[in-house]
């Protein structure tokens, strides 16, 4: 079995599975859902009830140049509608730069998810118009499967990144740092 199946495999049968049509209603160009979601749901699945990392949000990243805030928080509001008890956050990747102080503009959300602090994080699953899973996983999904906290490249010396391993690490004792 390859690793995406394998990916798919684990989120099928969960609250993942029940948001990402939802997600691909709106219909949000290039988009993804990526983030802590995918990988705390992945962990608890490996490594069970020990690891206390749950889903605290749904992280969609999409990209419109032509976007503003308020597509933002459309996307926001109709997906709390469906789903009065999740957390979503929608950020357009487009104006990243804009409004987070230091950061570069991006050339697309995979750009962008790449970009995240941990490969485990850079991570994005969704559901293409025939209803089909696809998988951006530019770093592999071996950290993710072996409950690795890795930097990625750009964020190495990052100390936020040190910061959000050693958050991982107080709630799934199973995790290793790279």
């Amino acid at each position: 079995m390859n690793s995406n199946t394998h990916l798919q495999m684990i989120l099928t049968d969960t609250r993942i599975n029940t948001v990402l049509p939802a997600i691909a209603q709106l219909n949000l160009p290039n988009w993804w859902l990526a983030g802590g979601a995918v990988r705390n749901t992945v962990w608890s699945s490996i490594f069970g009830n020990d690891c206390g990392l749950g889903i605290k949000d749904f992280d969609i990243a999409f990209f419109d140049i032509e976007g503003n805030r308020s597509q933002e928080q459309v996307a926001k509001t109709t997906l709390t509608e469906k789903f009065p008890h999740e957390e979503f956050d929608v950020k357009n990747q487009a104006s990243f730069a804009r409004w987070r102080l230091g950061s570069r503009p991006y050339t697309n959300t995979e750009d962008a998810i790449a970009d995240w602090l941990h490969t485990a994080t850079a991570v994005g699953v969704r559901l293409n118009a025939q209803g089909q899973w696809q998988f951006f996983t530019p770093y592999g999904l071996d950290d993710l499967f072996g409950g690795i906290i890795r930097p990625t490249p750009t964020h190495t010396h990052n100390i936020d990144a040190h910061n959000k391993a050693s958050g991982f690490l107080q709630k799934c004792p199973y995790l290793r740092l790279a």
